[in-house]
């Protein structure tokens, strides 16, 4: 009896250890509190711009309004997120005899939210109500364009030791709403929050579709352009030259 005993124990902390290695040799099972997020918020001027440029619109009126206009702040007060999902939509295909089937026939998106504390001077808010100001002119309420107000987002889960283990990019997105923030006279020792939704043209899985193919007009934009700068590289010794065996009375007009 004691020898079925011993056998029942070793057999069970055999099927345990079975059971908690691929947990163990994958670094343990991942946890929703460890993450990171990345804002990359538009420069407000088409075609021009990025961190810390003086054409982008985006930093200016943050400088106005707090001084500075840097998302890493924003992005350690991010205290709620969610990885997006991703609905197939499909109809039911009534080409075939007996019982239906469902194909798909497009896919959407639906918008996440997220929760940020809120600092004493509300920078974190005014940074969300500044990405929504490119949409429009306070002035004349007109639309702007596309491009001008959106962004994008990376999410990541990070591992025990801080390292990206999976991790998305929300593309072309801005956001949609800043919700209400309470305010009462009652004592409390409980951080402001808000809440702002974010909506987007899709999201991609940064592990296994960073390096996609590119589509096909950007292809050739691509291709045009590496044309273009291998020309102009090519003749740069030709124009030096050229303009080396200038007469000294030559003008601009001359050209003409």
């Amino acid at each position: 009896m004691a020898d079925l005993s011993q056998f029942i124990e070793a057999t069970s902390a055999l099927a345990i250890n079975e059971i908690l290695a691929p947990i163990r040799d994958d670094e343990g099972i991942a946890l929703p509190s460890k993450y990171e997020v990345i804002f990359f918020p538009p420069s407000g001027t088409r075609g021009s711009g990025g961190a810390g440029a003086t054409s982008n619109l985006f930093s200016q009126i943050m400088f106005g309004n707090i001084g500075r206009g840097e998302q890493r702040d924003i992005s350690m007060q991010c205290n709620k997120i969610e990885f997006p999902g991703r609905n197939l939509d499909t109809v039911a295909d009534t080409n075939i005899y007996g019982p239906t089937r469902e194909i798909v026939n497009g896919f959407s998106f639906a918008e996440i939210t997220a929760n940020f504390y809120q600092s004493s001077n509300y920078k974190e808010k005014q940074f969300f109500e500044t990405w929504q100001r490119l949409s429009y002119d306070p002035n004349t309420w007109a639309m702007q364009y596309y491009d001008d107000y959106v962004g994008k987002i990376q999410i990541y889960s990070l591992d025990r030791g801080d390292n990206r283990r999976y991790g998305v990019e929300l593309v072309e997105c801005f956001p949609k709403t800043i919700a209400a923030q309470s305010l009462d006279a009652l004592p409390s020792t409980v951080a402001q929050t808000c809440d702002v939704t974010w909506t987007y043209r899709y999201w991609r899985n940064l592990t296994d579709e960073r390096n996609l193919p590119k589509p096909l007009l950007e292809t050739i934009r691509s291709v045009l352009a590496n044309q273009v700068e291998r020309t102009l590289v090519k003749n740069i010794p030709k124009v030096a030259l050229f303009v080396k065996n200038l007469p000294n009375a030559f003008l601009v007009k001359d050209l003409w």
